[in-house]
Parts: structure tokens; C-alpha cells; sequence
């Protein structure tokens, strides 16, 4: 299959009547656009860059030539004064999202030496260079219209800290939403009897994210863990004991179990070129699938950390919660609410099942475990606290009007956990527990979100923007 990197589009706009009546203008305003598309490269991604866009018969090539270029977001760079109807057919037959780089050349013009000119044409044409300003409410005014998608960066091309920050985040939301209108998400198994809450339109996943979703049976997996050969297993038990802290009472059995479930997982993955997966069985007791199901959370905890996220419960609005954050390098583990410590102030949350060894406080724990809670068979389990610092919790929210995202920050904060051979953590959040527990609740999520570290949320946001969904953050 074709791996393609995120396109991005790129133009600045001009009025073509100046150049004759400025000279050097078109070049100064053309240098600035090539300076933007400095500032917008980064690995995996390619910039489209046509240059300054000033007639009629410019903008509709540059339409055209945008299309071709199959590109995922146009960026605008407003330069100078332009006329409406030179931009419109450029980002219209594209129908991408169009971000509006409101930039002057520097924060202020110097006055002094403006009026010190003394040839007003030089002047006027001086202030046309900082002119960016201007157009952009004919702008606005023609995309709304139009029904196309804009959004804004005002500042400073060079130096501001602002817009810097606000390139990395649109292009790093563009990135994201490029990654999973790619991704494949395995659906394994069934829902979990009687969670109303985490039943999912699939479709309306798929026209969301563009997400493929691959539904499989667990049968396949059993094939895949029958094919795994006795030097397979041997090596993803080694895998285990290098990569997590494994206690003492584990019985070897089951970790072999285990070991050779994780490779038959990978195996998986790799047949079906999964992004993510999520998962819930029961079988029936005695047979192989219950003993198959009974042995995933290592492997699972283990895709997770590769970049393949893995929600248990079949929760598939969590998973592609888990990939979005897994997209902007922040993990992304399983989590839902424990309790609430009202003495310290934090909110304890964590799940059964896999966790996200990438973003561990320290090395993930294996346990023993003689009962998998509310769930079939007994063997071995992950603990593990999120990394200590800042962190950011998603929900993909699936409401009556379609999906929405829910997103807060906080920290993870160190302190006594549950030891009971799942994930755990303590989260503080600036609202204080009581407050952001009510404030999430009011939202009416599914009762899992995924979370990653860093605080990403302006990030989040910004997908929202581009994927034309809400996005509500608590905190």
C-alpha cells in the first residue's frame, strides 16, 4: 500500500496593479511566502508552494494545481491588499480546511523613518508591504459565503513566538487528521453486554476521520497464535522480561501464554496493517478463545507502546481517541474514573486491561492476577502510573448530533496508587476534583477516555477545526 506524507498547500496573494506602480514590491512580497515555507517544513511533510497568486487567471490554475496535488490543508498568506475574486478559485475547487496567515513583516512600522521618506509613492509602497491586515475581512466574508472552512494566524513573520507556535500547532493538527483518514482500525469481538454508553456508529466514525475500520474475528487470531513457532514465543518472552518488571509469583506458563498471544497479535497487525485495534470477548468457558482472550493484555499493552493503540471493552470511540493522541506523540492509554481522593485533591484514574508502557512513570509492572474483573479467565496483568507532569485526557464523544471531542489538562502527580495489577494514576486538574468531574459528567461521554502527557490541548482543538467537529475543553 502507498505510504503518502501529509501535502501542504501554500500561496501568498497580491494585486498585480502595484508592481508597475512599486517597484520591488513583488519580490519583497514573494520572499515572504518562500520565509513561510520554512517555517511550515518538517519531516514527513510536503509543502506545495505556489508562490504569489495576484490575477484571476492565477487563482484558478493555483486551483487546479492544488487539487492535482491532492493537498490536506491550504495555508493563505496575506501580503498585501487583494481582491477577493483573485483567492476564491484557489482554495475553492481544493475544498480543504484554509489557514489565513495574517502576517506583517515586523510588529510595527518605524514611523520616523517612514515619514522620512520624502517620496510618497516609496511610502505608499512601504505601507503596502505591512497592508496584510486589510483584506482579510473580505475574506472572511467571501469564504463564510462560499461555505469554506478558515481559520487565522495574526502576527509577526519573523520572531513572533505566537506564530510560531501556532504553525507547529495547525500543521501538527493537520498531521493528525492526515494519519487517521489513513488508519485502519481493527474491531475484534463484541461489545461488552449492557455498556450502552460505548455502543458506536461505525459509519460515522469512518465519515469523521475518513478511518478504515476492519472488522475481524477472533478466530483469525487463534490461527495467527497457532502459526506462532516455539522460537516466536521464546523471543517475545525475552521481549516481556527486557521491557517490563515482571514479579516474582508470575507463573512461567503463563507468561510463555502470554509471550506467544503477543506474537500472534503482532502478526495480526501486520496481515491486516492495522493503526489500532479494539477488542472484547467472552467465549465460552473451556474452549481456545476463552483461553486466548484470557492472554492479550501484555501483547496489547506492547502494540500500544509500537504506535498501535488498543482499547479493550470494544470501545472504538476510545480507540480512536487513544490514536489521535498516539498521533501527536503523547501515547495515549486506556482510562476511565476510579474515585476520587477529596483529601489531596485529585482525581484517580486508570483501567483493567492494556496500558501505554511508552509513557510509564518507570518500568510497567507485570502482576499475577487470580480473576480478570468482570471478564473471563485469570493470568497475568500490567501496572502502571502515567508519567509524572503534565497530561492531557480525550474523549470522543458520540452524541445525538454526531461526535464531538471533550478534552481537559492536568497533571499526574505522584503519590499511593491501587495495587491491584492495573493501570492507576492521580490526576490534579486546576479546577480541583469535585469541579472537573462534574464539569466532564455535564458533557455526557462514554465513561473511557484515553490519555497522554503533555498538554496538547490547543492541539486537539485545532483538529476539531479541521475535521468540522466541536471541541470542548474543561480545563
Amino acid at each position: 500500500m502507498v505510504q503518502r506524507m501529509l501535502k501542504v498547500g501554500l500561496f501568498g496573494i497580491g494585486l498585480d496593479a502595484y508592481w508597475p506602480q512599486f517597484p520591488g514590491l513583488e519580490e519583497r512580497l514573494a520572499s515572504y511566502v518562500d520565509e513561510a515555507a520554512v517555517k511550515l517544513g518538517r519531516t514527513g511533510c510536503e509543502i506545495v508552494n505556489l508562490g504569489l497568486i495576484d490575477t484571476v487567471d492565477k487563482s484558478i490554475e493555483a486551483g487546479h494545481r492544488f487539487r492535482e496535488e491532492d493537498v490536506d490543508v491550504i495555508f493563505l498568506y496575506v501580503t498585501t491588499y487583494a481582491l477577493s475574486s483573485t483567492v476564491l478559485p484557489a482554495v475553492r475547487r481544493a475544498n480543504v480546511p484554509v489557514i489565513i496567515l495574517n502576517l506583517q513583516p515586523a510588529a510595527a512600522i518605524d514611523y520616523a523613518a517612514f515619514n522620512a521618506l520624502g517620496d510618497r509613492t516609496r511610502m505608499t509602497g512601504e505601507w503596502l508591504a505591512f497592508c496584510s491586515a486589510c483584506p482579510v475581512p473580505e475574506l472572511a466574508n467571501v469564504f463564510s459565503r462560499a461555505g469554506i472552512r478558515f481559520h487565522q494566524v495574526t502576527g509577526v513573520l519573523a520572531g513572533d513566538a505566537h506564530v510560531d507556535r501556532e504553525l507547529e500547532e495547525w500543521t501538527e493538527a493537520a498531521r493528525v487528521a492526515h494519519v487517521m483518514a489513513h488508519n485502519r482500525l481493527g474491531v475484534m469481538g463484541r461489545y461488552y453486554n449492557g455498556m450502552l454508553d460505548i455502543y458506536s456508529d461505525l459509519t460515522l466514525q469512518s465519515a469523521t476521520f475518513g478511518t478504515h475500520i476492519d472488522i475481524i474475528e477472533i478466530d483469525e487470531l487463534e490461527a495467527c497464535r497457532q502459526d506462532v513457532s516455539p522460537d516466536e514465543a521464546q523471543t517475545y518472552l525475552a521481549r516481556i522480561h527486557e521491557e517490563f518488571e515482571v514479579e516474582e509469583g508470575c507463573d512461567p506458563a503463563e507468561l510463555l501464554r502470554a509471550a506467544r498471544t503477543a506474537a500472534a497479535l503482532r502478526r495480526l497487525v501486520d496481515a491486516r496493517r492495522l493503526g489500532a485495534l479494539a477488542y472484547f470477548y467472552q467465549s465460552t468457558p473451556g474452549h481456545a478463545h476463552e483461553d486466548l482472550i484470557a492472554s492479550v493484555i501484555v501483547g496489547c499493552s506492547m502494540l500500544t507502546a509500537e504506535g498501535v493503540p488498543v482499547a479493550g471493552e470494544y470501545e472504538i470511540k476510545n480507540a480512536q481517541a487513544m490514536k489521535i493522541m498516539d498521533a501527536f506523540g503523547c501515547g495515549g492509554s486506556f482510562t476511565e474514573y476510579y474515585a476520587v481522593d477529596f483529601n489531596d485533591d485529585v482525581v484517580l484514574m486508570g483501567h483493567d486491561g492494556p496500558g501505554h508502557v511508552g509513557i510509564a512513570e518507570g518500568r510497567t509492572k507485570i502482576r499475577p492476577l487470580q480473576v480478570y474483573h468482570g471478564k473471563v479467565g485469570s493470568g497475568v496483568s500490567v501496572e502502571m502510573s502515567v508519567r509524572h507532569g503534565p497530561v492531557t485526557l480525550l474523549s470522543v464523544v458520540e452524541s445525538k448530533t454526531g461526535l464531538k471531542f471533550l478534552c481537559a489538562e492536568a497533571e499526574s502527580v505522584p503519590g499511593p496508587i491501587l495495587e491491584i495489577g492495573n493501570t492507576n494514576s492521580r490526576y490534579r486538574f486546576a479546577t480541583g476534583a469535585r469541579r472537573f468531574v462534574e464539569a466532564w459528567n455535564a458533557e455526557a461521554p462514554a465513561h473511557h477516555c484515553a490519555v497522554g502527557v503533555g498538554h496538547v490541548a490547543s492541539r486537539i482543538e485545532k483538529l476539531g477545526q479541521l475535521l468540522g467537529i466541536e471541541t470542548v475543553r474543561i480545563c
